[in-house]
C-alpha cells in the first residue's frame, strides 16, 4: 500500500481529507498531516511517503519551496500541489519543482481519485521496471568482472599506454581518476574434503558476497576477479588518505575472515601506493610478489612489507644452522603446485630460497635442495597421472647433475615449476572440457526452467560455481547468463517468428516466469520490444 502525506494550512479543508477520503480502498495509507511547509519537512522525511499533497500558499514555507526540498532530498517522491489559483505562473511554478498534479479548489472526491490512481499506476509501473533494471544489472555483474579482469591483465601486463585505460575503462564504466593508487589482491577457500570437496557451501558463498559487498560500497573501491579464488581492488585517493584507505580494507578482511578461520583458507596483501596510472605494473609486481608468501607462510593471513621485512631481520644466518627446519617441507612446494599460477613462479622461488643463500655455500646442501625439489615436483607429476617419461622428456637436459651454483639452481627451480604446472594446467584443461561439455549438454535440456543457474549447473556437474564460472567464460568468452539469454531470446525469436503464441505463453516457453520481465530483456538485448520484432518479421 502506498503511503500518503498531507500539507494544508486551512484546518478545515485538512481535515476533511483526511477524515472524508477512504484512503485503504484508493490503495493509499495515510501517515501524516503538517499545517505549513517548515513543519511538515521533518515529519516528511521521518514517514518518507510515496505521494504528497500540498497546498501552494502557506505561511512559513509554501508548498512551490516544500517541494523543491523533497524532489531534491526524494527524487522518486510525486508530489500534487493543490491550489486556488488558476495562474500559469504558479502552475508553472510546480511543473519546475517536480509536481506530477496541479488541482485547482475546491478538490471533488471524483477529480483526486483520477489523478491518485493514475499516480499509484506509475509508481507501480516505475517500480517495476526499476526492479527489472536491478535484475538485469545484476544478471550483468558477471560479464562486467569478466571484462574487467581482462582490462586489468592488459595493464599489469604493462601493455597497455595511459590513453587507452582511460578510453577502455570509459568503456566499462570504470571511475580511474585519481591522484594516488594501490593494489590489494585477496584469495578466499573453502576448506572441503572429501566427495564434496568441488562443490562450495551456502555459508562460503555468503561470506565472499559479504566480503565483496564491502569493497563495493566504497567508490574510491574498483573490485575485479582475478582468478577461481583470488579477487583484487584497485584502492583510489589522495596520497594523504591512501594509508588509512589501505589499512581500513585490510582490517575489514580480517574482521569478516578471522571469525570463520577453522572453515576458510584467506590470505590478503597490499602493495605500495603509486601516483601515475603508467605504475600500476609496477604496483602489481610488488604486491604480487608479497602475496606469493601465502605459499611459504601459510600460518599467516595479511602479508605486507612491513611482515616481510621483520621476517629477513630475524632470519639467523650462519649456513646451514640458520634454516628453519619447514622451509624444506615438500608441502611448501606442493602447495604450490596446486594453488599457484604461472606469473607467480619467479617470486616464489626467489622468495623460496631467500633464507638459504648462505646455506648454498655448501656444495653438500645445494645438492640436497637440488635433489629435494626435484623429487617433491616429480612426485607431484606423477600423482597428476603424468608420466615420470613425459616429464623428463619436457626438462630435455637440465638434469640435476647439470646444476652448479645458485643462479642455476634458481633457474632449475623455475623450470621444473613451469613444466610441472604446464601437465597440471593440461591436465585441468582436459578435466575442464569434460565438466563443460556435461554443463552444455545439461544447460541445453533445461535453458527453458526458469530455475536454471550458474549455481544449479555447477552443482550438476560437481564443481563450485567460482570455478565453472571461470572455466566457462574462458572457454565460451562470454558469460554463463549472456550464453543462456542469448539461447532463449534465440528460441523466443523463432517462436515469434512461427506461431501465433502469446508474449506471456512464450516467456514461460523459455524460462522467464514474467512476461514483463521476458519483454524487458527481449528489449534490453534485441533492441525492440518482442511484438514489435513478430511485426518486423512478417513485414
Amino acid at each position: 500500500m502506498l503511503k500518503v502525506f498531507l500539507v494544508e494550512d486551512e484546518s478545515i479543508v485538512r481535515e476533511g481529507l483526511r477524515d472524508n477520503i477512504p484512503w485503504e480502498q484508493w490503495g493509499y495509507q495515510f501517515v501524516g498531516e503538517a499545517g505549513d511547509g517548515e513543519m511538515a519537512l521533518s515529519l516528511i522525511q521521518k514517514t518518507k511517503p510515496d505521494v504528497l499533497l500540498t497546498d501552494i500558499k502557506m505561511p512559513f514555507m509554501d508548498g512551490l519551496s516544500l517541494s523543491r526540498l523533497v524532489h531534491q532530498e526524494f527524487p522518486d517522491m510525486k508530489i500534487i500541489i493543490l491550489s486556488g489559483y488558476d495562474d500559469f505562473e504558479y502552475a508553472r511554478g510546480a511543473i519546475q519543482v517536480g509536481a506530477e498534479q496541479y488541482l485547482l479548489k475546491p478538490i471533488t472526491r471524483a477529480v483526486l481519485q483520477k489523478a491518485l490512481a493514475e499516480l499509484k499506476i506509475k509508481i507501480e509501473t516505475e517500480r517495476e521496471q526499476k526492479s527489472y533494471q536491478e535484475k538485469f544489472q545484476s544478471e550483468a555483474r558477471e560479464y562486467e568482472q569478466f571484462s574487467r579482469t581482462d582490462f586489468f591483465v592488459r595493464i599489469f601486463e604493462g601493455r597497455m599506454p595511459v590513453q587507452d585505460i582511460y578510453e577502455e575503462a570509459a568503456k566499462l564504466s570504470l571511475r580511474i581518476n585519481a591522484p594516488c593508487y594501490n593494489l590489494l589482491l585477496f584469495n578466499l577457500q573453502e576448506k572441503r574434503t572429501g566427495e564434496n570437496a568441488g562443490v562450495e557451501s551456502e555459508d562460503f558463498a555468503r561470506k565472499r558476497e559479504e566480503l565483496l559487498r564491502y569493497f563495493i560500497r566504497y567508490p574510491e573501491n574498483t573490485v575485479f576477479r582475478w582468478n577461481v579464488n583470488t579477487y583484487g581492488v584497485l584502492i583510489q585517493g589522495s596520497v594523504e588518505q591512501m594509508p588509512a584507505l589501505c589499512d581500513r580494507s585490510i582490517e575489514n578482511v580480517e574482521r569478516i575472515c578471522k571469525p570463520s578461520e577453522e572453515r576458510l583458507q584467506w590470505y590478503v596483501s597490499v602493495g605500495e601506493p603509486v601516483e601515475r596510472l603508467s605504475l600500476l605494473a609496477e604496483c602489481y609486481s610488488k604486491v604480487n610478489h608479497l602475496f606469493s608468501y601465502r605459499f611459504l607462510m601459510p600460518q599467516e593471513h595479511v602479508f605486507t612489507k612491513e611482515l616481510i621485512g621483520r621476517g629477513a631481520s630475524q632470519e639467523t644466518g650462519g649456513g646451514i644452522d640458520g634454516i628453519e627446519a619447514d622451509r624444506t617441507d615438500p608441502e611448501l612446494i606442493r602447495d604450490f603446485l596446486l594453488r599457484g599460477a604461472k606469473d607467480e613462479i619467479a617470486d616464489f622461488v626467489e622468495n623460496y630460497l631467500s633464507e638459504m643463500k648462505e646455506a648454498m655455500q655448501s656444495v653438500m646442501f645445494q645438492n640436497y635442495l637440488t635433489l629435494h625439489i626435484y623429487f617433491v615436483i616429480l612426485s607431484y607429476v606423477e600423482l597428476l597421472g603424468c608420466g615420470r617419461e613425459e616429464f623428463l622428456r619436457l626438462l630435455g637436459e637440465m638434469t640435476p647433475d647439470s646444476v652448479s651454483g645458485a643462479e642455476k639452481l634458481s633457474a632449475y627451480f623455475c623450470s621444473l615449476l613451469e613444466k610441472a604446472m604446464m601437465l597440471r594446467d593440461r591436465e585441468s584443461d582436459d578435466q575442464s572440457k569434460r565438466v563443460l561439455k556435461k554443463a552444455l549438454s545439461y544447460i541445453e535440456e533445461n535453458y527453458s526452467q526458469e530455475s536454471l543457474s550458474l549455481n544449479s549447473v555447477a552443482g550438476e556437474v560437481n564443481v563450485s560455481a567460482s570455478y565453472f564460472s571461470a572455466i566457462f567464460s574462458r572457454a565460451m568468452q562470454v558469460t554463463f547468463v549472456e550464453y543462456v539469454t542469448g539461447k532463449r531470446m534465440d528460441k523466443a525469436k523463432k517462436l515469434l517468428r512461427q506461431t501465433q503464441m502469446h508474449t506471456g505463453e512464450i516467456a514461460q516457453e523459455v524460462g522467464y516466469k514474467d512476461p514483463h520481465y521476458f519483454s524487458f530483456v527481449f528489449k534490453k538485448t534485441q533492441g525492440c520490444t518482442p511484438r514489435e520484432y513478430r511485426a518486423g518479421a512478417k513485414a
